[in-house]
């Protein structure tokens, strides 16, 4: 019997996934799940098929329903035992009881007061000029972007697989690539990085 496209890219991801495990410190999760008001509408169909272990990171931007949303979520995340982020909105993880809090660079410098609070903290970085400015203290991973050539508006140039794998070698915290990472291209970064990844989890996750 032929295998399924959405189950043969299901079992390339959580090959590399399981890879990048490796060689990041394990209380990481060796891949994230992130979410998008317009391009993962319904984050939970998703979430609810994630292998244990992995992370999501809710990004509300602001919808009416997030805190119903990021409930769905945390009851989700707590049944399958994945890790669950809310970007940029601390009192929404405490309220729903996430595992921590992934700051946009902007912001970095409001994380330091929330050490203490969560058990997982992630930045996003674009480059070795703002990885040079993260904090390890305060930190403990960061996302890296764009890695490959990717949908989202904000997305820069590719900086590709072979300056990702230089750019673990000289940052402060473990990396997660993101930005065009999918089930094709995965496998050439997760010896260097974690995965993160947009529709490149949603599509073979997605019920």
């Amino acid at each position: 019997m032929a295998q399924k496209p959405q189950d043969a890219a299901r079992r390339k991801l959580i090959s590399a996934a399981r890879r990048a495990g490796r060689h990041l410190p394990s209380w990481l999760p060796p891949a994230l799940f992130l979410t998008d008001p317009q391009r993962t509408p319904d984050p939970v169909s998703v979430a609810e098929h994630l292998p244990a272990r992995w992370g999501i990171i809710y990004r509300h931007y602001g919808a009416a329903h997030r805190l119903w949303q990021a409930r769905q979520l945390a009851d989700i995340a707590n049944r399958r035992g994945l890790a669950l982020l809310i970007s940029a909105d601390p009192d929404l993880a405490i309220k729903v009881g996430a595992a921590g809090v992934h700051w946009p660079f902007s912001q970095k410098d409001k994380a330091r007061k929330w050490r203490g609070r969560f058990d997982l903290m992630s930045v996003s970085a674009h480059g070795g000029e703002e990885l040079r400015q993260i904090d390890a203290h305060i930190f403990d991973a960061a996302l890296v972007s764009a890695v490959f050539p990717s949908k989202s508006p904000s997305a820069g140039s590719p900086l590709g697989a072979l300056t990702l794998r230089s750019l673990s070698k000289q940052s402060p915290v473990p990396l997660y690539g993101l930005g065009g990472v999918n089930s094709h291209n995965a496998s050439s970064i997760c010896d260097t990085a974690g995965l993160a990844a947009i529709e490149g989890i949603r599509d073979p996750f997605r019920s």
